[in-house]
């Protein structure tokens, strides 16, 4: 795309329209993006608008209009250098530089760079490694819509605005098919970097001032009691597909998401107050501590690879496999058991907090703490009414009769 730049002079007179001799102001246009600067010079009626300079042969006319030259050519000459270097070109930078404020200038990728690094100076100390990839993810598609955009490699913090980060949005959801809440996520990364540079006074507003998040609700599936019984119940002839089915069944009946399960070692078993055994570790996610007394299910897999090479090995629990392969097998474990629904591993977090506890009458609170939530409407998300429960709780409504009499009489 080609860069185009226009300067014209004008006497701003829009705010004091009474003002006799307004002062001359020069407004840099690059590609419809305007930032106009003061000339210090006063118009007075000699004022040529359509020429945008002083009439006459006055030494005042001659000076004025020898100077609006001197910055009409200096002005070009900076865009000349600019785009010779392929430096990001904006009318605002341009105005910047020729009022010496270039050293100012920051940029987005530069900044977004730098926070990335901070992040991963500190993973392990108050970050994970799964938040550095997620800011990494976000830097990256910024970068591939300024290359979409056919811009710079980089963009000045101060021209971003509403404009962009709405387009940024619909390039998400239409050129990477994104999903709303992941737009979202993207979006909200970027709005963390421009607060930094807020905070920092790279910038003088916040672009995010007009934009606000918006989450879609999005039903979590999960395992029904019957789909869990064919699940346990399947015997495989193929050992990888029993090592994947019971580590999601372990997962299914502790509630420990993927991260957890797979760091899980010796030492985060232990006696707890009823004298049974209890999971204690912290999630890698939050840092919060989970607390899940083992239910027999979970105790009986711990005991089926008790012996196995990843105790003596690797210091773990369990035999897990990476994320990528234990949810190619799920799904082939989902065809075999006649499960129709997207097995994942985190499937089975979401089938502990509904089917294993909610919908058997575990407190909210309870359940709260075992899955390592720091917030409960966190765990909210997870309280799901089933038919099943529904159904038992009209039930007992019947049982205490109805509130009209066979006479249409109301009942007390």
């Amino acid at each position: 795309m080609t860069t185009s730049i226009s300067i014209l002079f004008y006497p701003k007179t829009s705010a004091r329209k009474s003002l006799k001799n307004p002062t001359i102001y020069a407004r840099i246009t690059v590609n419809s993006k305007r930032s106009e600067f003061s000339t210090h010079h006063k118009a007075s009626n000699k004022w040529d608008p359509k020429l945008g300079k002083m009439t006459g042969y006055s030494a005042e006319a001659r000076m004025i209009n020898r100077h609006l030259d001197d910055i009409r050519i200096k002005v070009y000459e900076i865009f000349d250098r600019l785009s010779r270097e392929g430096k990001p070109i904006s009318a605002q930078i341009i105005r910047d530089i020729y009022q010496g404020k270039d050293d100012e200038q920051r940029c987005l990728l530069e900044i977004f760079q730098e926070h990335n690094d901070r992040i991963e100076s500190l993973v392990g100390k108050g970050y994970s490694q799964g938040t550095l990839q997620r800011y990494k993810a976000a830097r990256t598609h910024l970068e591939n819509y300024l290359l979409f955009l056919k811009k710079a490699g980089d963009i000045p913090l101060r021209e971003i605005d509403y404009q962009f980060i709405s387009g940024f949005e619909h390039y998400l959801k239409s050129e990477k098919n994104c999903a709303h809440n992941t737009a979202t996520k993207y979006i909200v990364n970027f709005k963390k970097i421009m607060r930094i540079a807020l905070a920092n006074q790279y910038v003088d507003k916040d672009p995010f001032f007009h934009w606000k998040s918006s989450w879609q609700t999005k039903e979590r599936e999960f395992l029904t009691s019957d789909e869990l019984n064919k699940l346990a119940h399947k015997e495989f002839s193929i050992s990888r597909l029993e090592q994947v089915r019971d580590i999601f069944l372990f997962c299914c009946f502790t509630g420990l998401a993927y991260a957890d399960v797979n760091k899980l070692s010796p030492n985060d078993i232990i006696p707890g107050i009823n004298g049974q055994q209890w999971i204690k570790t912290k999630r890698q996610k939050t840092n919060t501590l989970s607390s899940i007394p083992l239910l027999p299910t979970a105790f009986e897999i711990l005991e089926k690879y008790k012996h196995h090479s990843c105790r003596t090995e690797q210091q773990k629990l369990l035999p897990v496999l990476t994320n990528q392969k234990s949810n190619a097998y799920l799904k082939e474990i989902a065809d075999v058991c006649g499960i129709h629904k997207s097995l994942t591993t985190h499937l089975a977090r979401h089938t502990f907090a509904t089917t294993v506890t909610l919908s058997r009458g575990v407190p909210m609170e309870t359940v709260s703490k075992m899955l390592g939530h720091t917030s409960l409407k966190t765990t909210q998300i997870y309280a799901k009414v089933l038919d099943s429960k529904i159904s038992s709780d009209m039930e007992l409504l019947k049982q205490q009769g109805t509130l009209i009499n066979p006479k249409g009489e109301k009942i007390n």
